[in-house]
């Protein structure tokens, strides 16, 4: 991990088009500016957490998959 210290009004060029700028300090937060093209997409890290959890889940089988497998080939060999 790269870390930088930076004051109130400087900036962090990634890339040749993004701009991270201090805009605000705090006792316990730092305030940010981004400066990005429309097509980069900006998450805070907890919220790409979270939707990634959430896309993981729901692409996972259902548990009861394989119970519902079962019932069927049952109904099948009574038939």
């Amino acid at each position: 991990m790269l870390v930088l210290s930076r004051k109130k009004g400087e900036s962090i060029i990634l890339q040749d088009n993004i701009e991270i700028t201090i805009v605000e300090t705090g006792s316990d937060q730092v305030k940010i500016g981004i400066v990005a093209p429309k097509e980069i997409e900006i998450l805070r890290k907890e919220l790409y957490q979270s939707v990634r959890e959430s896309n993981e889940q729901s692409s996972a089988p259902a548990a009861g998959l394989s119970v519902l497998r079962e019932q069927l080939k049952k109904l099948k060999k009574k038939d």
